[in-house]
């Protein structure tokens, strides 16, 4: 059943409600009937199936760790972290009914469950929830002993003895020179690994386990098969999905898949989703005029970033939705979104549907910024070209038309100009070779130096017009 036909049958069924959700009361929703997450001004909770826990709609996602200055750990590898606003920010989350904190080994360039461990270890341990992960991607840390290394020093920086969500870290991704099946086995089962995280279950040092998913999808569907057949059980998985990618994640990249299967797949065997990219890297957060025109007659009030919150945040199944919040002005804002979640209706689903057939037209370059590229060994900066070029593509300034016209070169001024402020000459895609380093590290599956040479012969053609 596809989102509009599920949408249909849940009308027929519940009229005046949510269209996504079963458990929705006079428009807002929740799935603990009573709790005062009903209340105006109340963060939306959902409830684990396994476990009972009682988790926040909104989750921190602890990747875009502010550092001291400006900017974050993300984007400014060099500077320390900014651990009193981390501290700030966390209590300002706890404080709003946020109790999920998702971290990684490889966040922030490792620094990130240090100092997630430093700002929740101030408030008792059983007001939130920690989720990390098995980030061994390096051949490196296949061995068993490195693997197991890693996740005692994930206890270890977070300042617990235990975790309640560890995640296998983006399955059905490459390392080099392996496929995805290799890379697989080589992280997880020739090493024994996975067997090891299920003892540490059995033993109380991990409460649920599951895994994120970017990659090959026939690695998603034998994991699941597993758990049809009792061989693993799986207590939530972690997707991709946002109002683009729900039918057009495939289509801006071939190697990409659906979240409209994704989450089926999940939705009909009971599997909790836990979800990552509602804002698509931040592309969804800026919109070109005329999108957000069509937004606006809809909810005159209503940010682009909230649309995406709303939309990640209805479907039934969905625990928690991830965010990485490097300023407090962004934490507050997805706070009011869940607080409570207006969950989307027929109409406003029809709408964004519609908006991401515009959106998927503009042929961005489907980059979430997520750094899994870099470093790059020839000096390019990736996420930065891509990032100019999107925003530019969104914010309809890629000029185009009449080469002689004066409009024309006032825009490719600009653009040329904006380039260069944004990208450093030297790491900019005219000095990518082609040498495919970076392709096994993007969870997008992104064709990065294929995409690199359309954006240099689209500065080409400028420079050259």
């Amino acid at each position: 059943m596809d989102r509009r036909d599920f949408i249909k049958h849940t009308t027929a069924a519940i009229a005046g409600t949510s269209v996504l959700l079963s458990a929705c009361k006079k428009g807002r929703s929740t799935v603990i009937p009573g709790d005062a997450s009903e209340s105006e001004g109340k963060m939306t909770m959902r409830r684990n199936p396994n476990t009972g826990d009682v988790v926040s709609l909104l989750g921190y996602g602890m990747m875009r760790l502010p550092v001291v200055g400006q900017g974050s750990a993300r984007e400014t590898p060099n500077a320390p972290i900014d651990q009193e606003l981390v501290n700030e920010q966390v209590d300002y989350a706890l404080a709003h009914g946020v109790n999920y904190f998702d971290t990684s080994p490889v966040y922030c360039q490792g620094r990130s469950e240090e100092a997630t461990g430093i700002a929740l270890a101030r408030h008792p341990r059983n007001t939130y929830f920690i989720a990390t992960k098995l980030s061994n991607f390096s051949p490196d840390a296949w061995p068993r002993h490195e693997s197991m290394a890693m996740f005692e020093r994930s206890l270890k920086y977070l300042q617990t003895d235990y975790v309640d969500y560890l995640l296998l870290h983006s399955i059905g991704g490459s390392s080099r020179g392996k496929d995805a099946m290799e890379t697989f086995n080589g992280r997880y089962m020739d090493n024994g690994i996975l067997d090891w995280l299920v003892e540490q279950k059995q033993k109380g040092r991990i409460r649920n386990l599951g895994f994120s998913y970017h990659g090959d999808i026939s690695i998603f569907d034998m994991l699941l098969r597993w758990h049809d057949e009792g061989k693993y059980h799986w207590d939530f998985v972690q997707i991709q999905l946002n109002y683009l990618d729900w039918h057009y994640a495939k289509r801006n990249n071939p190697r990409n898949t659906d979240a409209s299967y994704l989450y089926a797949e999940l939705h009909k065997r009971g599997i909790p989703a836990v979800i990552m990219e509602p804002l698509l890297g931040g592309r969804l957060a800026k919109q070109p005029a005329h999108i957000l025109r069509e937004m606006k007659r809809m909810d005159i009030d209503a940010t682009p970033a909230e649309w995406a919150f709303r939309y990640a945040g209805t479907p039934e199944g969905v625990l928690t939705v991830l965010s990485g919040m490097t300023y407090t002005e962004h934490l507050a804002e997805n706070c009011r979104t869940y607080s409570p979640l207006r969950p989307i209706t027929p109409e406003e689903d029809a709408m964004l549907m519609r908006l991401a057939d515009a959106i998927c037209s503009l042929n961005a370059v489907p980059c979430t910024a997520c750094n899994y590229c870099m470093p790059c060994p020839y000096g390019i900066n990736i996420p930065a070209v891509f990032s100019y070029y999107n925003t530019c593509l969104a914010e309809g300034i890629i000029p185009s038309g009449n080469t002689s016209d004066s409009a024309f070169r006032k825009a490719r001024k600009r653009w040329l100009i904006g380039y260069d402020r944004q990208v450093e000459r030297m790491r900019q895609a005219d000095h990518c070779i082609g040498c495919d380093h970076c392709l096994p590290h993007c969870p997008q599956r992104i064709h990065i130096p294929e995409e690199m040479q359309r954006i240099d012969d689209f500065v080409e053609q400028l420079k050259q017009s």
